[in-house]
């Protein structure tokens, strides 16, 4: 009889603990702090699909983008003195003149306030462009807009991905397009510090590098097999030309 008991004891005891360690699983989804509750909490319904707080962050990023980058594109046309530098200032003006107005309108039927001034950070770049003229001005501009397009770029692709708002997602489309234009185009000048940019990108990462390693020796690696379309090959789509090349410089 001590024997059973001492046996039933011990399952009583397996299962109990079996039981403590399944619990938090099973109800991870209704906890509060867990991301899916986050996004939810952070969340406003509205006609077009739920409005994240990622989603009013990228509202408030674009208007902030268009309120300083469209000046210095002004002041870049007025001031620069290659065509290459002239023409992405010109790029800069239409787009933001569009974005900003679309941004507003999208705003105004979601509810969200939108920022009238530029950052001190972004008021701060706007006068170190001022102070600076002829071809260090042009490294300046190219540079300093470069940098600011590539971070709004990753923002953009979060928000196009993830947003469960059509007019967020519409919005993140048309970003999507403006600013890869004007990163085009400042890359066209020739001016932009790609060693720069990546330098900046390593120091603020935390995760380890990944991919491949090198062919042992430094050697050339055998040719990929070429990725060829299977079936009916009757397509009437064509890639999107290749980037342009970078204008000369005077």
């Amino acid at each position: 009889m001590r024997r059973i008991n001492g046996t039933a004891l011990i399952i009583a005891a397996l299962v109990a603990t079996l039981g403590a360690l399944a619990f938090p699983v099973w109800s991870y989804a209704d906890r509060s702090g867990t991301g899916e509750a986050n996004l939810n909490a952070s969340s406003v319904a509205t006609q077009w699909g739920p409005l994240s707080a990622t989603d009013r962050d990228f509202l408030i990023k674009v208007r902030l983008a268009g309120l300083w980058e469209l000046p210095a594109g002004q002041q870049a046309i007025e001031r620069a003195p290659s065509e290459g530098v002239k023409l992405a200032g010109d790029h800069l003006v239409v787009g933001h003149t569009d974005l900003d107005r679309r941004a507003r309108d999208v705003a105004a039927k979601l509810g969200v306030e939108l920022p009238n001034q530029p950052t001190e950070q972004q008021q701060g770049w706007l006068r170190e462009l001022t102070a600076t003229g002829g071809q260090e001005y042009e490294q300046k501009f190219a540079n300093l807009l470069r940098a600011a397009h590539g971070k709004v770029f990753a923002l953009i692709a979060q928000v196009r991905h993830t947003t469960r708002n059509a007019l967020i997602r519409q919005l993140a489309s048309d970003a999507n397009q403006t600013v890869l234009d004007h990163i085009t185009m400042l890359e066209r000048t020739g001016f932009v510090d790609f060693d720069g940019l990546a330098r900046e990108a390593a120091g603020a990462s935390t995760a380890s590098p990944s991919g491949p390693p090198m062919p042992p020796g430094g050697g050339v690696p055998p040719a990929p097999v070429p990725v060829t379309p299977s079936g009916d090959q009757s397509f009437t789509s064509r890639p999107v030309p290749p980037t342009m090349a970078p204008l000369p410089q005077p």
